[in-house]
């Protein structure tokens, strides 16, 4: 909802994905949120299409990177911690290879959140 999304926001823990349409300034992005939790086998990527999200317009959002083991490799890691009963603290890692281009478009969409 923080980028814009106006419908319901689902738990993808039993689909494994959930698919939102995002207009934004920058135009046109499309979220696409993993719940891996269920994942029996990394293999599985592979039958549910997984690389047919990784689109430079999409932004994954993965949930239980690990069960995808060697299979994903996260350009960027965004770990979440409680600091509060009601707070949390979000904690963004940029991997080392990540084109500096990637990173500028991170951070305008970051920056563009409602």
């Amino acid at each position: 909802r923080a980028l814009g999304h106006r419908g319901a926001v689902k738990s993808p823990t039993f689909t494994l994905v959930e698919t939102y349409a995002i207009e934004g300034r920058e135009g046109l992005c499309t979220v696409h949120h993993f719940d891996l939790y269920r994942l029996g086998d990394p293999e599985e990527l592979h039958y549910m299409g997984f690389e047919d999200y990784r689109r430079p317009e999409a932004l994954c959002l993965i949930e239980w990177p690990s069960r995808g083991g060697r299979l994903l490799t996260p350009s960027i890691t965004v770990t979440l911690a409680a600091t509060g009963l009601e707070s949390r603290r979000a904690t963004v890692e940029f991997d080392s290879a990540i084109e500096e281009e990637r990173v500028a478009e991170f951070a305008t969409r970051v920056a563009n959140i409602k």
